[in-house]
């Protein structure tokens, strides 16, 4: 069985360079430090995904992306400070200087998502950054919507932050913030 461990000692694992489990808005989740290549190198070999995929990056508040993103426009701001009710998932310009190379994999934007998640927003804040966050099941695999599936998953590998899930009856929507265009439902 994976260790249940609190959203402060979740947060100091993180600064460990641990892989972590956590619940979201509807799905659990596995996240790490997105600044931390052996971190998400661990992640991606627990999921067994290649790392060209790319991956979403969630945070507390917009404040937490912005050093991240590139120039937006005042209303794509709006856009995204607007939606944190609704799971939504925003592919952006990123900043090259800010973002590794290994969160976008071979794509031309960045994933992130402002969580409404009471426990996700502690983690990013305690944390002190937006963290990598990643359906917690191995690729192909359903994801897990129980602390029991995360454990049959990933055993004694991963510690899990004590915690429910959202309300949402389903993964984050995921639309382009340049054109509006929605890639996932």
């Amino acid at each position: 069985m994976s260790a249940t461990i609190t959203v402060e000692q979740a947060a100091a694992a993180i600064h460990q360079g641990q892989v972590i489990a956590y619940p979201t808005e509807a799905v659990w989740g596995l996240g790490c430090d997105p600044f931390r290549r052996e971190a998400v190198e661990r992640l991606l070999a627990l999921k067994q995904r290649p790392q060209a995929k790319g991956l979403i990056l969630v945070a507390a508040s917009l404040e937490q992306l912005q050093p991240l993103l590139a120039e937006l426009t005042p209303e794509q701001w709006q856009q995204l400070a607007s939606t944190t009710a609704i799971p939504t998932t925003w592919l952006v310009p990123f900043n090259a200087t800010t973002v590794p190379d290994w969160i976008v994999g071979e794509h031309a934007l960045l994933a992130v998502r402002i969580s409404s998640h009471p426990l996700v927003r502690r983690l990013c804040e305690l944390a002190g950054m937006p963290l990598v966050s990643s359906s917690a099941n191995p690729q192909a695999l359903p994801a897990a919507r129980s602390l029991a599936e995360v454990q049959a998953y990933f055993a004694d590998v991963v510690p899990c932050c004590d915690g429910e899930l959202g309300g949402a009856s389903r993964p984050s929507t995921i639309r382009n913030l340049l054109t509006g265009q929605i890639l996932r439902e």
